[in-house]
Protein backbone atom coordinates (compact mmCIF):
# COMPACT_ATOMS: atom_id res chain seq x y z
CA UNK A 1 0.00 0.00 0.00
CA UNK A 2 1.53 3.35 -1.02
CA UNK A 3 1.61 6.44 1.18
CA UNK A 4 -1.37 8.14 -0.53
CA UNK A 5 -3.54 5.03 -0.04
CA UNK A 6 -2.47 4.87 3.62
CA UNK A 7 -3.52 8.48 4.10
CA UNK A 8 -6.91 7.75 2.54
CA UNK A 9 -7.46 4.73 4.77
CA UNK A 10 -6.53 6.65 7.92
CA UNK A 11 -8.50 9.77 7.03
CA UNK A 12 -11.66 8.04 5.83
CA UNK A 13 -11.98 4.85 7.83
CA UNK A 14 -14.87 6.41 9.78
CA UNK A 15 -16.85 7.32 6.62
CA UNK A 16 -20.42 6.15 6.12
CA UNK A 17 -20.93 3.87 3.09
CA UNK A 18 -23.45 1.74 1.28
CA UNK A 19 -23.33 -2.03 1.23
CA UNK A 20 -22.57 -3.51 -2.15
CA UNK A 21 -25.60 -5.80 -1.98
CA UNK A 22 -28.24 -3.75 -0.17
CA UNK A 23 -29.05 -0.14 0.78
CA UNK A 24 -28.01 1.24 4.17
CA UNK A 25 -30.20 0.22 7.07
CA UNK A 26 -33.14 2.60 7.39
CA UNK A 27 -33.35 2.08 11.12
CA UNK A 28 -30.02 3.77 11.83
CA UNK A 29 -28.46 0.45 12.82
CA UNK A 30 -24.87 -0.21 11.83
CA UNK A 31 -24.60 -2.14 8.57
CA UNK A 32 -22.24 -4.99 9.42
CA UNK A 33 -21.99 -6.13 5.78
CA UNK A 34 -20.28 -2.92 4.71
CA UNK A 35 -16.63 -3.26 3.74
CA UNK A 36 -13.86 -1.06 5.20
CA UNK A 37 -12.67 -0.61 1.59
CA UNK A 38 -16.00 1.11 0.84
CA UNK A 39 -15.94 3.12 4.06
CA UNK A 40 -12.59 4.66 3.25
CA UNK A 41 -13.89 6.63 0.25
CA UNK A 42 -17.55 7.27 1.07
CA UNK A 43 -18.68 9.93 3.51
CA UNK A 44 -22.44 10.44 3.37
CA UNK A 45 -23.24 11.27 -0.24
CA UNK A 46 -19.65 12.22 -1.16
CA UNK A 47 -16.79 10.25 -2.66
CA UNK A 48 -13.77 11.60 -0.76
CA UNK A 49 -10.32 11.39 -2.35
CA UNK A 50 -6.91 12.65 -1.25
CA UNK A 51 -7.18 16.39 -1.82
CA UNK A 52 -10.63 16.42 -3.42
CA UNK A 53 -14.23 15.27 -3.06
CA UNK A 54 -17.19 14.86 -5.41
CA UNK A 55 -20.88 14.17 -4.88
CA UNK A 56 -21.86 10.52 -5.38
CA UNK A 57 -24.79 10.23 -7.80
CA UNK A 58 -27.91 8.73 -6.24
CA UNK A 59 -28.17 4.99 -6.79
CA UNK A 60 -24.50 4.51 -7.65
CA UNK A 61 -23.25 1.80 -5.29
CA UNK A 62 -19.66 2.22 -4.13
CA UNK A 63 -17.96 -1.14 -3.64
CA UNK A 64 -14.48 -2.41 -2.80
CA UNK A 65 -12.07 -1.76 -5.69
CA UNK A 66 -11.31 -4.91 -7.70
CA UNK A 67 -7.72 -3.74 -8.29
CA UNK A 68 -5.12 -2.17 -6.03
CA UNK A 69 -4.59 0.51 -8.71
CA UNK A 70 -8.15 1.78 -8.21
CA UNK A 71 -8.88 4.24 -5.45
CA UNK A 72 -12.65 3.83 -5.74
CA UNK A 73 -15.18 1.85 -7.74
CA UNK A 74 -18.96 2.05 -8.10
CA UNK A 75 -21.65 0.08 -9.91
CA UNK A 76 -23.86 2.29 -12.05
CA UNK A 77 -27.34 0.83 -12.65
CA UNK A 78 -29.14 1.46 -15.91
CA UNK A 79 -31.36 0.18 -18.72
CA UNK A 80 -28.62 -1.78 -20.52
CA UNK A 81 -27.29 -3.51 -17.41
CA UNK A 82 -24.74 -2.23 -14.92
CA UNK A 83 -21.87 0.05 -15.89
CA UNK A 84 -18.72 0.60 -13.85
CA UNK A 85 -17.19 3.79 -12.46
CA UNK A 86 -13.50 3.58 -11.57
CA UNK A 87 -11.47 6.31 -9.86
CA UNK A 88 -7.68 6.50 -9.86
CA UNK A 89 -5.19 8.68 -7.97
CA UNK A 90 -1.42 8.20 -8.14
CA UNK A 91 -0.33 11.00 -5.84
CA UNK A 92 0.11 14.72 -6.57
CA UNK A 93 1.35 15.14 -10.14
CA UNK A 94 1.24 11.38 -10.75
CA UNK A 95 -0.42 9.30 -13.44
CA UNK A 96 0.82 11.10 -16.54
CA UNK A 97 -0.50 14.00 -18.57
CA UNK A 98 -4.07 14.68 -19.60
CA UNK A 99 -3.66 13.92 -23.31
CA UNK A 100 -1.71 10.72 -22.65
CA UNK A 101 -4.51 9.41 -20.43
CA UNK A 102 -7.28 10.38 -22.84
CA UNK A 103 -5.33 8.66 -25.64
CA UNK A 104 -4.87 5.54 -23.50
CA UNK A 105 -8.60 5.39 -22.74
CA UNK A 106 -9.40 5.84 -26.45
CA UNK A 107 -7.24 2.77 -27.09
CA UNK A 108 -9.37 0.68 -24.72
CA UNK A 109 -12.39 0.84 -27.00
CA UNK A 110 -12.62 0.01 -30.69
CA UNK A 111 -14.87 2.70 -32.13
CA UNK A 112 -17.95 1.75 -34.11
CA UNK A 113 -17.67 2.60 -37.83
CA UNK A 114 -18.09 6.33 -38.38
CA UNK A 115 -17.83 7.13 -34.67
CA UNK A 116 -15.02 9.34 -33.38
CA UNK A 117 -14.02 10.14 -29.84
CA UNK A 118 -15.42 13.39 -28.51
CA UNK A 119 -13.09 15.42 -26.29
CA UNK A 120 -13.97 18.43 -24.22
CA UNK A 121 -13.04 20.46 -21.18
CA UNK A 122 -14.65 22.74 -18.64
CA UNK A 123 -13.81 24.40 -15.35
CA UNK A 124 -15.57 23.86 -12.02
CA UNK A 125 -14.79 25.33 -8.61
CA UNK A 126 -11.17 26.12 -9.51
CA UNK A 127 -10.51 22.71 -11.12
CA UNK A 128 -10.04 21.92 -14.83
CA UNK A 129 -11.87 18.84 -16.14
CA UNK A 130 -10.85 17.22 -19.46
CA UNK A 131 -13.11 14.54 -20.93
CA UNK A 132 -13.34 11.87 -23.61
CA UNK A 133 -16.45 10.02 -24.81
CA UNK A 134 -16.45 7.08 -27.22
CA UNK A 135 -18.79 4.24 -28.26
CA UNK A 136 -17.83 0.86 -29.68
CA UNK A 137 -16.38 -2.43 -28.50
CA UNK A 138 -14.74 -2.31 -25.09
CA UNK A 139 -11.55 -4.35 -25.27
CA UNK A 140 -9.93 -6.58 -22.65
CA UNK A 141 -7.07 -4.73 -20.95
CA UNK A 142 -4.33 -5.22 -18.40
CA UNK A 143 -5.84 -2.20 -16.63
CA UNK A 144 -9.14 -3.98 -16.03
CA UNK A 145 -12.07 -4.38 -18.33
CA UNK A 146 -14.11 -7.19 -19.83
CA UNK A 147 -12.56 -10.64 -20.17
CA UNK A 148 -13.77 -10.69 -23.79
CA UNK A 149 -14.52 -7.85 -26.24
CA UNK A 150 -17.83 -6.19 -25.33
CA UNK A 151 -19.61 -4.62 -28.32
CA UNK A 152 -22.29 -2.01 -27.71
CA UNK A 153 -20.22 -0.29 -25.03
CA UNK A 154 -19.46 3.31 -24.20
CA UNK A 155 -16.56 4.87 -22.31
CA UNK A 156 -16.58 8.31 -20.71
CA UNK A 157 -13.36 9.37 -19.04
CA UNK A 158 -12.35 12.51 -17.18
CA UNK A 159 -9.14 13.91 -15.77
CA UNK A 160 -9.67 16.45 -13.01
CA UNK A 161 -6.66 18.76 -12.67
CA UNK A 162 -6.07 21.01 -9.69
CA UNK A 163 -3.91 21.45 -6.60
CA UNK A 164 -3.01 18.01 -5.26
CA UNK A 165 -4.25 16.24 -8.40
CA UNK A 166 -4.80 14.91 -10.96
CA UNK A 167 -7.69 12.51 -10.31
CA UNK A 168 -8.93 10.12 -13.00
CA UNK A 169 -12.59 9.05 -13.43
CA UNK A 170 -13.75 6.49 -15.99
CA UNK A 171 -17.21 5.03 -16.63
CA UNK A 172 -17.59 2.03 -18.94
CA UNK A 173 -20.46 -0.27 -19.74
CA UNK A 174 -23.46 -0.85 -22.00
CA UNK A 175 -24.01 2.26 -24.10
CA UNK A 176 -27.67 2.63 -23.03
CA UNK A 177 -26.67 2.65 -19.35
CA UNK A 178 -23.74 5.01 -19.86
CA UNK A 179 -25.97 7.34 -21.93
CA UNK A 180 -28.56 7.42 -19.15
CA UNK A 181 -25.84 8.02 -16.52
CA UNK A 182 -23.85 10.62 -18.49
CA UNK A 183 -25.67 13.66 -17.01
CA UNK A 184 -25.08 12.37 -13.46
CA UNK A 185 -21.42 11.69 -14.32
CA UNK A 186 -21.00 15.29 -15.49
CA UNK A 187 -22.85 16.62 -12.44
CA UNK A 188 -20.52 14.57 -10.24
CA UNK A 189 -17.48 16.08 -11.97
CA UNK A 190 -18.87 19.61 -11.65
CA UNK A 191 -19.31 19.05 -7.89
CA UNK A 192 -15.54 18.65 -7.38
CA UNK A 193 -14.13 20.65 -4.48
CA UNK A 194 -11.06 20.60 -2.26
CA UNK A 195 -11.02 17.69 0.16
CA UNK A 196 -8.80 16.33 2.92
Amino acid sequence: MDVSRSIVVLALVAGVGCAADKPPAATGETDTTRSPEVDRVVSGEAIVLPGAAVDRPSGWVVRPPSSSMRLAEAEVPGPGGPALLTVFFFGPGGGGGVDANLDRWAGQIEADPGVEATRGSFAANGFEISTIDLEGTLLPSRMGGPSEPAPGSRLIGAVISGPGGPWFFKMTGPKDTVAAAAPAFEQMLRSVRPGP
